[in-house]
């Protein structure tokens, strides 16, 4: 049976025109012949024919800005958590630790912008996720290095299969809006570039975690399992709270 990180691999791939200036103003050895005329401005774009939004389509999307910024929180926190215990016993792993927290830092501000910009309610379960991704990472990172990099590979098999389950249900809407003649606005298109972007850099995550002995931790089995199955309820919640 192939794994779930295979599984997820597979899943994605001015002018200006001069006034002339006077024969005097100008040196003998300077030519004054006239130059050419600017071209003329291109024509206005017509506006591009968008298909409004449906009721159905703007809740969904609500839903995936609002779990996608908890998700981001609670992996900073992850990772805040996670990284003293880690270096205490790891130093050498100070570089790998801090590539990660900045990558999901990054992903926080950008769902946080986006969350801001089309007043979308965030989760009302932040407290909660906050107080249970704090103990999440403090309580693998005590556990040793391989737990805590099994934790990452839990959340990160869970959150890059989320994400092109978002991405394939955007696409879905682009096939639609083009085969009824529809143009596909610019900020839709790098809403999916932005999310094809992310879930690469979350994998990228899970490859660190296998990597670095993950699948060591004992037991893996039940420390993944129970991880990966929290993190689909919260997923669940997250959406609809």
């Amino acid at each position: 049976m192939a794994s779930p990180r295979r599984l997820l691999r597979t899943a994605r791939q001015l002018t200006s025109t001069k006034t002339p200036l006077l024969t005097s103003q100008f040196p003998r050895h300077v030519s004054t012949t006239p130059s050419p005329p600017s071209p003329s401005p291109s024509p206005p774009l017509p506006p591009k024919n968008l298909k409004p939004l449906t009721e159905s389509q703007r809740e969904m999307l609500s839903s995936f800005l609002r779990v996608n910024q908890a998700g981001e929180l609670a992996a900073t926190l992850i990772y805040t958590a996670q990284t003293p215990p880690i270096l205490a016993c790891e130093p050498h792993l100070r570089p790998l630790m801090k590539h990660m927290y900045d990558q999901e830092a990054d992903h926080l501000r950008v769902f946080n912008s986006l969350i801001a910009k089309h007043r979308v309610r965030p989760t009302a379960l932040y407290p909660l996720w906050s107080v249970l991704a704090t103990g999440l990472g403090w309580s693998t990172a005590v556990m040793g290095k391989e737990a805590a990099m099994a934790c990452t590979e839990a959340v990160e098999t869970e959150i890059g299969g989320h994400y092109n389950t978002q991405i394939r249900e955007l696409l879905k809407m682009v096939s639609e809006w083009e085969a009824e003649g529809y143009d596909v606005g610019e900020e839709f298109t790098e809403l999916i570039s932005t999310l094809r972007r992310i879930r690469d850099e979350e994998l990228e995550h899970l490859d660190h975690a296998v990597e670095h002995d993950a699948q060591k931790a004992e037991p893996h089995w039940l420390l993944t399992g129970v991880i990966r199955a929290g993190c689909r309820g919260a997923i669940w919640v997250s959406e609809r709270v």
